[in-house]
């Protein structure tokens, strides 16, 4: 089993001093923290995508290709590509040159954005949303299979035997991100391509049904189930206590959550509500390192994926701390998590209506 760390970058105040800290700095923590995954032995880096004052990371392959230069074996993805809001002809050129860069690391994540700030800043129209997806994944896809293409569509000038460089590897991947639309799992599946589920509210394994619809789309049109693996990214800290990890990660995650809140009309979020996502069946992987572990454990046994990724970063966390939970995750969890599912590829899907078990 695959695990890593993905971030936006956050550049909100500081919950507990109030401070911004400058974007330059922001960028220079995140590469730190880039090289540490690194060096514990996690597998994977991603960065996503915003367009928004509180997020840095509107450009993640440049940011990539900076962090390419300081690590060596990682992989490095974006988590997600707002690929609705861009051009797939750059969107591969940007991650070939990523991938020449990095030896062959470089990975798309797909999606089709929560929220809606590039949309206006790039000429296209919210009433078009998934159309746009549609389109430009097909012609993304025709671009990773062809290094000259023939297209045309509705949203991009057309193309006539044009050619597309420079080239990455031909099995370049590219994963398509869904955060709870059972259309989206549905064309994933159908596609072939592997699907990150992101889950940020309720229990984890009420989710599986988006992972049965992109399973049985994968199978009826063929596609080799060992080329389609399911990901899950998940909120997430670690901390060498409990309560530590509680306490530290709860006035950033609050501060941030209760801010997108307000703009989508939610209520303030609650030490109560936090809580409760840190239980055994909650969203929150939040914890010591075992209690994480037997979390990981505990959803992979629901849902079966091959890939787990932790956002450490919802609002802005001193660096330090977001530095010595990507040590504890590379060098206690990541290990434990990898010996429990070495034999298990594919693990059995049990029912969920009991308590999590315990492997402490």
């Amino acid at each position: 089993m695959e695990i890593g760390v993905y971030t936006f970058a956050e550049t909100t105040p500081d919950p507990a001093t109030g401070v911004t800290i400058a974007a330059g700095q922001r960028f220079r923590d995140l590469i730190e923290e880039v090289a540490l995954a690194d060096q514990v032995g996690l597998d994977v880096f991603g960065i996503g995508e915003h367009h928004r004052p509180d997020f840095i990371a509107s450009a993640p392959p440049i940011i990539l290709a900076a962090a390419a230069e300081r690590t060596k074996r990682i992989k490095l993805t974006s988590a997600v590509t707002v690929l609705s809001s861009d051009d797939p002809v750059r969107v591969y050129q940007q991650f070939a040159t990523l991938d020449l860069l990095s030896s062959g690391r470089a990975e798309i994540m797909a999606g089709r954005g929560s929220f809606i700030e590039s949309f206006p800043l790039f000429g296209y129209d919210l009433d078009d949303y998934d159309t746009l997806f549609a389109e430009k994944l097909e012609l993304l896809l025709e671009i990773r299979e062809k290094q000259k293409v023939t297209w045309q569509g509705t949203h991009r000038p057309a193309l006539k035997d044009q050619g597309i460089y420079p080239r990455a590897r031909a099995e370049l991947p590219i994963w398509v991100a869904v955060g709870g639309s059972a259309p989206s799992a549905v064309r994933a599946g159908l596609h072939g391509l592997p699907m990150a589920l992101a889950i940020i509210g309720g229990m984890p394994e009420r989710f599986k049904p988006f992972v049965d619809l992109y399973r049985r789309a994968a199978d009826e049109a063929g596609h080799d189930p060992a080329a389609t693996p399911v990901g899950i990214n998940t909120h997430g800290y670690v901390a060498d206590t409990t309560l530590r990890a509680a306490d530290e990660f709860f006035p950033s995650y609050a501060a941030q959550m209760s801010r997108i809140g307000r703009e989508r009309g939610w209520p303030p979020t609650t030490r109560e509500q936090f809580d409760a996502g840190r239980t055994p069946r909650g969203h929150l992987m939040i914890g010591s390192p075992q209690e994480v572990i037997d979390k990981i454990l505990f959803q992979r046994e629901a849902l079966g994926h091959r890939r787990y990724l932790m956002q450490m970063s919802v609002g802005t966390m001193p660096h330090a701390q977001t530095m010595r939970s990507i040590e504890l995750f590379g060098n206690v969890v990541a290990p434990a998590v990898r010996k429990a599912t070495a034999a298990d590829n594919q693990p059995r899907l049990v029912e969920t209506t009991g308590p999590a078990p315990s492997r402490a």
